[in-house]
């Protein structure tokens, strides 16, 4: 079963136009992709761990990572299963410096000219990866690759902002499953209405369009 099909299934792709979600971003959508529920399903949470292992030791080079990153707080789960397949040193990257003690944004051990791939679970434009990036740059890493489960990618509304963002701060994203895919699944399974498919669609031409 490939992931965008396990997402509809485990209910983590949900649409609500008369009640929309509101995303970190402050926008409002119709549908929201809660990526986080997927930790709780072994299989799954195995597979996107053997996924990523892939991605990291036949794109990547393993002896291109010196260190695996979380971001908080959705991705930490993830990179600590990847540090795990990986036998690599983990941080966490919190999204602000805490106000107290050192004041650091990182957690655990970052040596400097450290390598860093950064780990999270979903990726919508690619703000929130650059915050962790300055965070990892500040204490002396460097991050040129981002490994996400979802990617808020379409090529059917042409959406693309969050890759093209990325790469222009120097940060390859590769990414497991995107909406392109989920709505395939969605047709052929029937997992969505044809209203809530043009729902979905409509939002994410809105989002291109903002980000033109």
């Amino acid at each position: 079963m490939n992931l965008a099909q396990q997402l509809l299934q485990t209910r983590s792709v949900q649409i609500r136009p008369q009640e929309p979600f509101r995303l970190t971003s402050g926008r409002l959508s119709p549908v929201y992709v809660d990526v986080r529920r997927l930790i709780s399903f072994p299989q799954i949470r195995t597979e996107i761990t053997e996924s990523f292992a892939k991605i990291a030791q036949e794109r990547i080079g393993l002896s291109q990572i010196d260190v695996i990153a979380g971001g908080e707080t959705a991705g930490i789960a993830y990179a600590a299963l990847l540090a795990e397949k990986l036998n690599k040193p983990m941080i966490y990257v919190r999204k602000e410096p805490k106000g107290y003690g050192k004041s650091s944004q990182i957690e655990g051990v970052l040596e400097p000219g450290q390598r860093v791939l950064l780990v999270e679970d979903l990726v919508t434009d690619g703000g929130s990866k650059l915050n962790f990036q300055r965070g990892i740059e500040s204490a002396g890493g460097t991050v040129h690759h981002c490994l996400c489960v979802f990617e808020y990618f379409s090529h059917e509304a042409g959406l693309h902002r969050a890759r093209d963002t990325l790469r222009e701060h120097g940060i390859e994203l590769h990414s497991l499953v995107t909406w392109d895919d989920v709505l395939r699944v969605a047709r052929a399974t029937q997992a969505f209405t044809d209203g809530e498919l043009a729902i979905v669609l409509r939002f994410l031409a809105e989002l291109a369009l903002d980000s033109a």
